[in-house]
């Protein structure tokens, strides 16, 4: 890796995310691939990580050994399960190393354990890392804000028929982002699951949708929905790249960053985007 870079490892690195952070660092100027980690047993620990894509060596051994790893590294990117993510945040904390966690499934325990580790290193956490993602957030926000809750509230995404988790990290980011405009807890007003004779919609719900099928790589609408008029805010995603190179970016900007828990809207700087 060359001197100046920023030294990123990868968790995961087998993974559908796990590949293409490899592919989008190998193109980046400011960083370079400091290390590949996988889950112990895995067919490709102790491999050499070039050849296990499909190329020439690269002398990137790939390891079990978190610790090792990102002894020698300034950020490590993780696209891997909750688990996953909650033990590697205390290792990265342990280091000193940033941490940009791009899980989705997260519940609240390992919300909270990931909060106690951001009390010693820098970690970006979101649910989705593309700029027009955390646009559109913002956007949801400031429209939940300006609307009051005779305008209902649903969330719709699409997902290709792999993904495991739903709603997707990006709806509840969408829903999160809905609530605090509206100044209520999402936990109280989220309406997750429609089925039988569920009765009228309650006033003030914030409702979720779910498709999954095919290869789609993330849609996401947001529907205020008023008598006579309906309001659509929405995002296609038709490149997994582009979250892959928003983690990139976090990685790097995590560089000399105080502890603390920061998302993308830090990153991107769309706290200064002015309100309605």
């Amino acid at each position: 890796m060359a001197q100046g870079k920023v030294g990123i490892v990868v968790n995961g690195v087998s993974g559908r995310m796990g590949r293409m952070l490899v592919e989008v660092i190998a193109e980046s100027g400011a960083a370079g691939l400091a290390g590949a980690l996988e889950r112990p047993g895995h067919d490709w620990i102790g491999q050499d990580l070039g050849t296990m894509l499909g190329g020439a060596a690269n002398g990137v051994i790939v390891s079990d050994d978190p610790a090792q790893v990102l002894a020698d590294a300034q950020a490590v990117v993780d696209f891997t399960t909750p688990e996953a993510s909650v033990a590697l945040a205390r290792l990265a904390a342990d280091c000193g190393t940033a941490h940009v966690i791009g899980t989705t499934g997260l519940e609240r325990h390992h919300l909270t354990a990931i909060a106690a580790a951001a009390e010693r290193t820098a970690i970006v956490r979101a649910g989705n890392m593309s700029l027009g993602v955390n646009l559109l957030v913002e956007l949801t926000r400031q429209v939940a804000a300006a609307l009051d809750p005779d305008w209902d509230i649903e969330i719709v995404e699409a997902h290709h028929r792999h993904k495991v988790d739903a709603p997707s990290g990006t709806a509840l980011m969408l829903g999160e982002a809905a609530a605090e405009g509206r100044g209520v807890d999402l936990d109280q007003a989220a309406a997750r699951g429609r089925d039988g004779l569920t009765g009228p919609r309650r006033r003030g719900d914030i409702g979720f949708a779910v498709l999954r099928g095919g290869d789609i790589v993330g849609e996401h609408e947001v529907v205020f929905a008023s008598t006579g008029e309906r309001l659509t805010l929405g995002h296609i995603a038709s490149d997994r790249a582009i979250f892959a190179r928003g983690a990139i970016k976090a990685a790097i900007w995590a560089q000399g960053r105080p502890p603390g828990e920061y998302a993308m809207r830090d990153v991107l700087g769309l706290g200064n985007i002015p309100r309605m």
